[in-house]
């Protein structure tokens, strides 16, 4: 008899142990839609609020809550509620029909954003962030009448599909794929901690969009034909705050100077709020720190709290409207579907009645407050900055506190998941995530609902974990 044949079946509702599930991934899983930082990632059986349990109830306080999906806490309650609600009553109908939330949901945003920004406009829907960035290119390409090319920033993220990636900067998201359609060209983005020593925060962005400005200057820079008043390039995507590029923070000054020479250029800006929207950064959306108003916005992620797959884009009436963007432009089964429309809905609901503004920023102050009293003290930590609850934290050599140490936040991720750290006698794992252009960032975005004392534990745990590395 063959291997195979004499192999013992195990019933399906059986309770597997990890290493037999772990098995099971090695041979049944494609490896191509995760992300493995660790040999052997953490299984993990509830959460709660601001942290996730293991099998033996070990708590895990978490400071990415799903790449900043889960704003509002792990089961939040309200929206729980929520989603059972829909779930018994239309949790599926086709999208050729109608249905409630849909509708009411786009009118919330719609009416939010003529509130934020004075510009009438319509939300379009989808279910990941990088499906409703396609949709983006889509309308961006329709409205400019087929131009295809876009600029987008050194360190920016947009997404993995393949005009996504197009216009991210990490060509190892294109390697192995090439390309369809034409590959953006990339900008550099005011990061201060590693741009020209001797400029302040405002002077370095200036000199970036002087930078950028100066490809406007001639015909022979390769974009702008002055005797037609025309750029070749249709529109500039941009992160306000980097995402996975490390949580890097512009000058106040930047937008408004970078807004202001795609206006004189007809180049149009779309604002990528995935991973900063939704009041991670204090406010709606992070753009709106920077006084500037977008053509065309995109969101996700938290728009449900990570609850149901759902994404969308404002853009501006004349972008949009039934007449230039018709029925069938785009189009996915899921898109607006009732589970994610009605969650979606109370999340906004939610933010208009409590004042997430005013709480975010202060913890976020104060969250701050304590990472820079352990870059004082850990000579690992060479910057850290933040803007609401989006902070970082940069690891780097103890001998300088400036080169990049990749390695060492390798293995403080790893140490920071063993659930060996002890605080008044408990043990505590935590959950960490990994950015920037050297991948030696922590990111940290906790849960907005977060308590001051799970902050000062998240700190009291970072503090043990650098104390760790600095023995190394």
């Amino acid at each position: 008899m063959t291997k195979a044949s004499t192999r013992k079946i195990v019933p399906l509702d059986a309770v597997r142990t990890e290493e037999e599930l772990r098995e099971m991934e090695a041979q049944y899983c494609s490896y191509g839609d995760t992300v493995h930082y660790l040999d052997n990632p953490k299984f993990f059986e509830r959460c709660k609020g601001s942290f996730i349990y293991d099998a033996d109830g070990r708590e895990y306080l978490d400071l990415q809550m799903w790449y900043s999906a889960v704003n509002f806490g792990y089961a939040n309650p309200r929206l729980n509620d929520a989603a059972h609600r829909q779930l018994d009553r239309l949790p599926q109908v086709a999208s050729q029909y109608l249905h409630r939330e849909k509708v009411e949901l786009a009118a919330r945003l719609a009416q939010h954003m003529k509130r934020t920004f004075g510009q009438k406009g319509r939300i379009h829907f989808n279910v990941g962030g990088a499906q409703a960035i396609e949709d983006s290119l889509k309308i961006v390409r329709n409205f400019t009448k087929g131009k295809s090319l876009m600029f987008a920033f050194e360190g920016g993220y947009h997404g993995r599909t393949l005009g996504a990636s197009a216009i991210t900067s990490s060509y190892r998201y294109r390697r192995r794929f090439g390309h369809f359609g034409d590959r953006a060209q990339f900008i550099e983005f005011p990061y201060h901690f590693r741009g020209p020593k001797g400029m302040d925060k405002e002077e370095y962005g200036h000199y970036c969009v002087q930078k950028f400005a100066r490809l406007f200057e001639s015909e022979y820079n390769g974009l702008w034909d002055p005797k037609t008043g025309t750029c070749e390039y249709a529109a500039f995507y941009v992160e306000p705050i980097q995402g996975t590029g490390g949580y890097v923070i512009p000058p106040k000054n930047f937008f408004i100077e970078l807004k202001k020479v795609l206006d004189e250029h007809g180049v149009l800006l779309v604002v990528d709020e995935i991973q900063m929207g939704v009041y991670r950064t204090g406010k709606m959306w992070s753009i709106e720190h920077f006084g500037v108003t977008p053509d065309v916005l995109v969101f996700g992620k938290a728009i449900t709290n990570g609850l149901n797959p759902l994404s969308g884009l404002w853009a501006k009436e004349a972008m949009i409207n039934p007449a230039i963007f018709p029925p069938g432009s785009t189009h996915s089964t899921f898109a607006s579907n009732p589970m994610g429309t009605s969650v979606a809905l109370e999340v906004m609901k939610m933010i208009e009645e409590e004042d997430f503004e005013t709480s975010i920023m202060r913890k976020g102050a104060y969250f701050l407050a304590g990472l820079q009293d352990l870059k004082k003290r850990h000579k690992i930590v060479g910057d850290v900055d933040g803007l609401g609850l989006a902070l970082r934290a940069e690891i780097c050599s103890a001998h300088d506190s400036y080169t990049p140490d990749r390695a060492m936040l390798n293995w403080i991720e790893e140490e920071a998941m063993k659930g060996d750290l002890a605080v008044n006698g408990r043990k505590y794992g935590l959950v960490l995530d990994v950015g920037g252009y050297h991948k030696n960032v922590i990111t940290l975005a906790p849960s907005l609902t977060i308590s001051m004392p799970e902050i000062d534990l998240a700190l009291d745990l970072l503090d043990q974990l650098f104390t760790r590395a600095g023995k190394k």
